[in-house]
């Protein structure tokens, strides 16, 4: 997916003067990391689900797999998907920002646009925040939850520790944030004419919140959602991280593109 062929093109007579080379690639390197972060963080949890004895992934959340002798591997996930989100966060903020090469002033647009810069601040500040979110959830381990390890309860009543209550808080706004952030950049995808990522993003954010309630809802153990809470947990990660990874595969694939004057 990507903006329609057409759509925008390079600026008649050159435009604003490029970017010194050093800051371009490392832009590169930032929107690359922002490509790798979903597929690893993705592909280490289920396999760690998939191996973890007595550990459940349709009833469990990712965040159990921090817990017990291994627990360290899904700690250090948590806090390498997010600085590699927090870098790909700075180099969107680098190609959304006015006088960045998907600005109004560096492209120029078949049509008159409104509301062009739409997102330019807040899509990778909100992108940021999950970001900071995952690395407190790495650092700051969760309570045990729906059983697991063996022998633990289904819920606790109150915060085993202050690391779990401080893993629980950072999840409200990390997850808020991500979902929010489908939504306000599809209003810019929108102002440029890019129909397909507009309505890809909105898509975005209602599966991603309706997803995340359902998982919440079996997490507190409701039945009938509490013995798949931790798949809905898993498409709910799914579906954000395919449109970050995407997000991010777009515009390092756009920045690539050599930009020639008329």
């Amino acid at each position: 997916m990507g903006i329609e062929s057409g759509t925008i093109a390079p600026p008649a007579g050159g435009g604003p003067p490029p970017s010194g080379n050093q800051h371009t690639s490392m832009t590169r390197r930032f929107l690359a990391g922002g490509v790798i972060a979903g597929p690893l963080f993705v592909a280490t949890f289920l396999i760690e689900g998939a191996t973890r004895a007595h550990y459940d992934p349709l009833r469990h959340p990712v965040s159990s797999l921090e817990l017990g002798d291994f627990g360290w591997i899904q700690s250090v996930n948590f806090v390498v998907a997010g600085l590699l989100t927090l870098g790909f966060a700075i180099g969107l903020r680098r190609v959304l920002r006015p006088g960045g090469t998907h600005s109004p002033a560096s492209l120029q647009i078949s049509r008159p646009v409104r509301g062009s810069t739409r997102g330019s601040t807040w899509g990778p500040l909100l992108i940021g925040i999950w970001a900071i979110h995952l690395i407190f959830a790495g650092v700051f381990v969760t309570d045990p939850v729906s059983g697991y390890p063996p022998g633990t309860p289904d819920l606790l009543t109150e915060f085993g520790s202050a690391h779990a209550a401080v893993h629980d808080l950072v999840s409200i706004p990390g997850f808020l944030s991500l979902a929010a952030a489908p939504f306000v950049l599809s209003r810019r995808f929108a102002a440029y004419g890019a129909r397909a990522w507009s309505r890809y993003s909105i898509l975005t954010g209602i599966a991603f919140v309706t997803a995340f309630v359902l998982a919440t809802v079996g997490f507190n153990q409701v039945d009938g959602l509490v013995d798949i809470a931790g798949l809905l947990q898993r498409v709910t990660a799914v579906i954000g991280w395919c449109w970050l990874t995407l997000l991010a595969a777009h515009h390092l694939r756009t920045l690539r593109k050599p930009r020639t004057g008329a």
